[in-house]
């Protein structure tokens, strides 16, 4: 039994451990049972560089298919490519207005305690997309944001700016599995903001990176064809649309296409922190889920409230039992 393992089994006994334990278990179970496993991943979790074990998880074939925000798409490779150029700000509740001020004015966009540097990380990565959109738009080819980020890893391209081992990018790890991945919203990023401008400059058409619905659509038909057997699981990290896109496909299916065959997701795990009140749904609990029509009575259900940045990696370090 590996450390992290032996130690969550001795320690991790009540409240929020002991939830962390049975999700990592039931995770486990449902991989066993030939059970595939949806991740989302909200927030900024490739900046807090979660691919250190998201992406042993890929290789090891105990992750599916992704759902992330676009931030999380680009934020994994920004990492790999500017690493050295980040500044990390411990002291971060202490900043004042103006300690704000002066990070923009160095070129550093703040996330938490980590600063992302505009022009190595951004502008590094632009030159290089730019290329691949106009190159799809000159061959009348339509393509998801995430397969322009495949095509840049796969052409080696971005080798030249390496600045970590590259089996600690996730991105790098599902481009090499083709693993499918949904990014909703993605115009919600800085890539996609960056793409808005070319646009708006005449460099490119709109049309050129495929839609939110046209995610929707692959997914579903996707969903249909792998829910199969055991079924898929969903393993939300955070809120969000990165988790309340995908989650949405079963519902659909059923009510709005007929296919009342298609099962439920075969197991739901959220770890948040968000708080259940108010209408917020990034904090409402699986059983709330249930009356959407996404999870079963007899679906297991995990709620983990804490730090995803902490639990994440300690659910992967279980799974692959380092």
């Amino acid at each position: 039994m590996g450390q992290i393992r032996s130690f969550i089994e001795s320690n991790y006994l009540h409240f929020n451990a002991a939830a962390l334990k049975d999700a990592a278990k039931g995770y486990e179970a449902h991989l066993e049972k030939g059970g595939k496993m949806l991740v989302s991943l909200a927030g900024a979790m490739s900046t807090a560089e979660l691919g250190k074990t998201l992406a042993e998880m890929i290789r090891q074939d105990k992750v599916h298919i992704i759902s992330c925000t676009g931030a999380n798409l680009e934020e994994d490779v920004m990492n790999l490519v500017a690493h050295s150029h980040y500044e990390r700000v411990p002291n971060y509740r202490d900043l004042t207005r103006a300690d704000e001020q002066a990070l923009l004015q160095r070129g550093l966009n703040r996330v938490t305690d980590t600063c992302i540097p505009e022009e190595e990380a951004f502008r590094r990565l632009e030159q290089h997309m730019v290329d691949l959109w106009v190159a799809a738009e000159a061959a009348d080819e339509r393509k998801f944001p995430h397969q322009y980020f495949y095509e840049a890893i796969r052409s080696g391209v971005l080798e030249q700016y390496y600045e970590i081992d590259p089996k600690d990018s996730w991105m790098v790890a599902a481009a090499e599995k083709n693993l499918p991945i949904i990014c909703p919203g993605w115009e919600d990023s800085t890539l996609g903001n960056i793409f808005a401008a070319h646009c708006l400059q005449g460099e490119v058409k709109p049309s050129t990176v495929k839609s939110g619905i046209e995610y929707m659509m692959w997914l579903a038909e996707w969903y249909t064809k792998q829910a199969v057997g055991a079924g898929i699981g969903f393993f939300q990290i955070g809120g969000g649309i990165a988790g309340d896109f995908p989650i949405c496909v079963v519902p659909m299916l059923h009510q709005d296409m007929g296919r009342d065959e298609v099962p439920l997701w075969a197991y739901f795990c959220q770890i948040s922190d968000s708080t259940t009140s108010y209408g917020s749904y990034s904090g409402a609990v699986p059983n709330e889920k249930i009356t959407w029509g996404k999870l079963g009575e007899q679906t297991p259900t995990f709620i983990i409230e804490s730090d995803a940045t902490i639990v994440a990696p300690l659910v992967f370090g279980w799974l692959l039992d380092l």
